[in-house]
C-alpha cells in the first residue's frame, strides 16, 4: 500500500487523548501534516518490549514537528484478553496523550477494519501517512532516524 491513499478510519470505539470516550476518529482529526498509526494487542509481548517504547519516543520527539498520532488495538486473536478496557490501561501505562481505538472484526469478517483497509501484518505495526494522505511506511520495525530523513526528503521536494 506504499504511496497509495490512506483509507479513512473505520475503527468503531475510541478514547480521546485524555482517556475519555469519543464517538469516532477521522484522519483529519490527526492534523494536516504527517500521521502515525500504531497497531497493538494488549497481550503482544513485542508491542510492550518494542512497539510502545518506540511509539513513546516518537510522540515525545516528533509531536513538536506537527505529527498526529493514533493507537489502535487491532484484535485479530485473543478477544477475551485484548478488550476495550485494555486500551485505557495502555494509554496510562505509557503516558501517551493520544487517541486510542479498539478494532475487532465485524460480523462475518476475519480481521478488524484497520487491518483489512491498511493491509497490516500483525502487531506491533507502524503506518505513516504523509500530508497528502498517502501511506509512506507500513511495517513492524521503525527507526526515528528513518522518519526524520523521510520528512526532510519529502519537505525538500
Amino acid at each position: 500500500m506504499i504511496n497509495e491513499m490512506a483509507p479513512e478510519l473505520r475503527v468503531p470505539l475510541w478514547l480521546d487523548a485524555s482517556g475519555e470516550e469519543r464517538q469516532s476518529l477521522q484522519l483529519a482529526d490527526l492534523g494536516t501534516r504527517y500521521k502515525v498509526i500504531f497497531c497493538f494487542q494488549h497481550w503482544c509481548p513485542g508491542c510492550h518490549s518494542h512497539g510502545f517504547p518506540k511509539l513513546k519516543s516518537m510522540v515525545d520527539k516528533l509531536a513538536a514537528e506537527e505529527f498526529g498520532f493514533a493507537v489502535v488495538q487491532t484484535v485479530f486473536e485473543g478477544s477475551e484478553t485484548n478488550t476495550y478496557e485494555r486500551i485505557g490501561e495502555n494509554q496510562l501505562k505509557y503516558a501517551l496523550d493520544v487517541p486510542f481505538g479498539h478494532d475487532v472484526p465485524q460480523q462475518g469478517r476475519r480481521l478488524p477494519s484497520l487491518m483489512e483497509d491498511y493491509q497490516t501484518g500483525g502487531t506491533p505495526w507502524f503506518t505513516i501517512i504523509d500530508p497528502d494522505n498517502r501511506i509512506i511506511y507500513s511495517d513492524f520495525h521503525i527507526s526515528l532516524d528513518n522518519i526524520s530523513s523521510w520528512v526532510k526528503d519529502r519537505n525538500s521536494r
